[in-house]
Order: C-alpha cells, then structure tokens, then sequence
C-alpha cells in the first residue's frame, strides 16, 4: 500500500503490538488492552512492556485511549501505519469467490445496469456502501453507434433504442402521426441499422453524413425525428459520469449517531463529489484513504478503499467501498481488487 508519508517507521515490537490492536478491534469493536495483546503468541514479552509500548503508541499517535476504557483503539494515524505495512491482499474465501465467479458468469446487458449490480454484489460482499464509477466516456464525436432499432411502443409513440460504443444504451419516444403504419417503422428502423452502425454520434446528427432519402414520406420523416433524437445525444455533456452507489443504507448500522448518517448519505448523493473523491484516492497513488485523509468532514470517521477497472478501449473506471475506519482492511481491498479486476475483464469481453 502506498504510505501518505506521514508515519514513520516504528520498531519491530511496537508494529507488531499496533498490528494486534488493529486486528483485535476491527474483529470485536472493544478497545484493546495489554492482556489481549499479550494472547498474541508472536508477542514475546510482559504485559507490563505490553503497557509501557501501548503507551508510547499512544504519544506518538498510534493509538488513543476511550475515556471510558482501560483498553485503546487506532487511530487514523494507527490504521494507516497498519495498511501501509500489509503484506499482498489475502486471497478470498472459496464462498466469495464463488459469489464473484456465478455473479460474472451471468452479468450481461447494458453498461448501466451491469455497473448498478456490480454496486450491490460489492456491498454485499463486503457489508458496506459500494460505489461504481463508470468509465470516462469520450467526446460525442468518438462515440460510435453498434445498433440501433426503432419500434413502436403505442400508437403516437416509437422508441429509438441505440447501443454506443462505450457500452451506453441511449432510449429516445420519437412521436408519431396517427396514420404512421407498423411496416413504415419497420422501414426505418431497418434503414437505421443497415445505414448508421458504424457512424458516430456526430456523423448521424443532423448537419452531419448525409444519408439519402427513401423516398418515402412517413419513413423519411421518423429518420428525420430519429437524427433530431440523436442531435440531443451529441449535445448532452458526457462528462456526466455514471456512478452507481449499493448498500447505501448500510450506514445507518455501521453509525449510531443520526445526524451523521444523515450527513454520509448527502455526501453520496452528490456525484460529483462522489467521483472526485474515489479518483483523488487514486490519484495520490493510493488504494485506501483513512478518515480525515479525504478532507471531507462528514466522512470524518469513514474509509475508503478503491481500485481502478478498465473498460471498452481502456476507459477507466473506478470501483471502491465506504465503511467506517475499523474495517477489515485485508479483506476489503481483495474483496475490491477480485470484483474490479472481473468487471474488466467483462466490459473488455462485452
């Protein structure tokens, strides 16, 4: 793990008993005395040693010491030197990796809903709020149509359904005239696949490639409407990214406090904090960010685990969890590692 180069190296005694208390309590939720430290077979010394370096870790900020219990508990400063000292990620349990292998195995379709399921296999995988970011979508003028169909879904209105090249399906209601037939669309729509698959988005809109008229006026009319439809895909701003949150209600039981809760799940419906946040992390060169190393106050006693995954032409995304600091840090990031790594590979395939 990438260290933020604020912890300095402690000597081999005290990291090991700061590797105790950080495991202790991640398991138990209760601050970690000397006598539990000591259960620790690898830990060869007395207890009342055990105090003395608890003591030292404490004024050096490792530790801190509840007003309400003899024991201690990490810091943020605590958990970092814990994460930044991590051998490899442990290797998943069979029962997860068989979660992961089945999930993949029948995860087809859209780009959207594959990124939304992804969000909810990680939160429960991991019994946190998971956050999908998909990938950077380029300009409007590299995207390119993989199909497209219209189809008349009542009698005033036809649906102009076209698959991009970044994996997006973009749904447009055309409007129809009464005395529109059935074969009429039927025209169009083949028209649409025979003659836009393969251009781009700026290529069909209008003013763009011309493509000659049928001839016929119902069915030059639903092009017309569909390149109309397909103008408003050119305009649209496609640095709006698609961000897919899971679990999110799984907050409210990791915190006790309301107003914090609260406060969390504002920032989570803010998407563009949302993205800015997980690509920071990534951008500092790390996979963790703890407490207060992300500067938002709300998150304050929250981390956040994040790796990056890679879709069509190498677009990258971003996949990672939000969950209190007294996280299983070994376990979250395989956990986020094996999905992101999975989900490449099935966006690559796609």
């Amino acid at each position: 793990m990438s260290s933020t180069g604020e912890t300095k190296e402690l000597d081999e005694r005290k990291a090991a008993i700061l590797n105790t208390v950080v495991t202790d309590y991640v398991e138990r939720a209760q601050p970690v005395g000397s006598s539990q430290v000591a259960r620790d077979p690898s830990i060869e010394v007395s207890t009342a040693t055990i105090r003395a370096d608890m003591a030292a870790l404490e004024r050096e900020g490792y530790l801190m010491h509840p007003h309400t219990s003899a024991g201690r508990v990490p810091t943020d400063k605590g958990y970092r030197f814990f994460v930044d000292h991590l051998a490899q990620p442990l290797p998943l349990g069979e029962a997860k990796q068989e979660q992961i292998q089945e999930f993949f195995s029948r995860a087809h379709g859209e780009l959207e809903r594959m990124l939304a399921d992804t969000s909810r296999l990680l939160a429960h995988l991991t019994d946190s709020t998971a956050i999908v970011v998909g990938p950077e979508s380029p300009g409007h003028e590299r995207l390119v149509v993989r199909s497209a169909l219209l189809a008349r879904i009542s009698t005033r209105v036809a649906l102009l359904v076209v698959v991009l090249s970044n994996g997006v399906v973009e749904k447009h209601p055309i409007a129809l005239d009464a005395e529109v037939a059935d074969s009429d669309i039927d025209t169009a729509s083949s028209y649409l696949q025979q003659h836009a698959v393969g251009l781009s988005i700026s290529q069909l809109a209008a003013g763009g490639v011309h493509l000659p008229a049928t001839g016929l006026t119902e069915v030059d009319a639903l092009l017309t409407a569909s390149r109309n439809a397909l103008g408003g895909v050119e305009d649209a701003d496609f640095a709006n990214d698609h961000v897919f949150v899971g679990g999110a209600a799984r907050m409210a039981d990791r915190f006790a406090e309301v107003d914090q809760v609260r406060a969390i799940l504002g920032i989570l419906e803010q998407s563009f904090v949302v993205v800015s946040l997980l690509r920071d992390v990534l951008a500092q060169g790390q996979s963790v960010a703890i407490g207060s190393e992300h500067g938002l106050a709300p998150l304050a006693e929250c981390s956040l685990v994040v790796a990056p995954f890679a879709g069509e032409d190498d677009n990258t995304g971003t996949i990672g969890i939000l969950g209190p600091t007294r996280m299983d840090y070994p376990q979250a990031l395989a956990t986020v590692a094996v999905v992101g790594q999975r989900l490449s590979r099935e966006l690559r395939r796609g």
